[in-house]
């Protein structure tokens, strides 16, 4: 309550403090002859020049910015069937959006310069134009219209699943602040799962079933490995609060939500290793290791450890902000090839193996 009364003290006192600006603003009107508050032609002339130089600022900052940092095309990397939808999706949009930003800068900064206020001019005034108005309201949205289709339609054939593909059914479990890869096993099914049969003391952290038959198989790990050219099937779920699994080279991201399963699929196409080998690729950890060593000399001066060398992975990010660490919620992904994925589920435990 003390609290509360203090607030609207500090209230009180702001708008009295606001008043009595206001009230010593408009004492001090006409009190000086030589500054009536008014716009000059020069004053005009000097913000209209200045409106002229900033849009030649931005035209020329843009262009810089192509040269120095551009990297066209603008999307690239993806690893994932879906992916360069994704991308051609993206780079309609911010084309379109980059020629509209471009135009309407120049008319903005152009208008502010050619009608600057002058002495004796009046401003051509139109009380209603209907042909400007249906310009300016049909053609965005006819733009628009076609960008919202375009995407649903895009969105629409990612999210359609085909069952008739045989998809890798894997549930990817978020918790504060990790993720958990639960693979269905040999019948591709996974078992039934609640937060409720959480067993720490029997080592059933997710809370499987132990009675469902389908949960026998179910493999539990902490790295996510995929196989090339095989769709994949993800069911998520959450334990505490929202998280977002976000895996940005394949161009896929969705909600993970306490009480529900959420689902995405995509079939990668790039494994780990070829997509280190890119050029692109290459080229970017050469930076960042040059980087780190450039850190780990001042850092071995103070008699610190030297930083690992950097190594491309790709990897599952949480891309909501689930908490303290939520900048450190990630693992790792690796794509590889059918006969590379199924030697190393052969090391990994079943669920029914795998319980105190």
């Amino acid at each position: 309550m003390t609290a509360f009364l203090t607030i609207i003290i500090v209230l009180f006192v702001a708008v009295a403090i606001w008043q009595m600006v206001k009230i010593f603003d408009l004492a001090q009107v006409n009190t000086d002859e030589s500054n009536t508050g008014v716009a000059t032609d020069y004053d005009n002339k000097i913000n209209a020049y200045l409106m002229i130089g900033f849009l030649i600022f931005i035209y020329v900052i843009t262009i810089v910015c192509f040269v120095k940092w551009g990297d066209l095309p603008l999307m690239s990397n993806s690893a994932s069937a879906h992916g360069p939808e994704i991308d051609n999706l993206m780079i309609i949009s911010m084309v379109i959006i980059f020629i509209v930003q471009t135009i309407t800068q120049f008319l903005l900064h152009y208008f502010a310069f050619k009608y600057r206020g002058e002495k004796g001019k009046k401003a051509l005034f139109y009380a209603d134009n209907n042909t400007l108005e249906a310009i300016w309201t049909i053609i965005p949205v006819i733009v628009l219209a076609g960008l919202i289709i375009y995407g649903l339609f895009t969105w629409t054939s990612i999210m359609n699943i085909n069952e008739d593909d045989d998809p890798m059914v894997i549930e990817l479990y978020a918790q504060q602040f990790n993720w958990k890869a639960r693979y269905s096993g040999q019948d591709n099914v996974l078992g039934m799962a609640n937060v409720r049969l959480i067993d720490l003391d029997r080592a059933n952290i997710l809370g499987l079933d132990e009675a469902d038959p389908n949960a026998q198989d179910d493999v539990i790990t902490t790295e996510l490995h995929l196989v090339v050219g095989r769709p994949v099937h993800f069911k998520m779920r959450s334990q505490d609060v929202l998280h977002s699994a976000y895996m940005p080279h394949f161009r896929a991201q969705m909600n993970c939500v306490p009480g529900m399963v959420t689902e995405f699929g995509f079939t990668p196409t790039v494994t780990t290793e070829q997509m280190r080998a890119t050029p692109e690729m290459v080229e970017k950890v050469q930076r960042i290791n040059k980087i780190r060593v450039e850190k780990s000399e001042a850092l071995v001066a103070k008699g610190e450890s030297a930083l690992d060398p950097y190594t491309f992975d790709y990897l599952l990010l949480c891309n909501k902000i689930c908490g303290k660490s939520h900048y450190n919620m990630q693992m790792k992904i690796i794509v590889e090839t059918q006969e590379e994925f199924d030697a190393w589920m052969k090391e990994q435990k079943e669920f029914k193996n795998s319980l105190n």
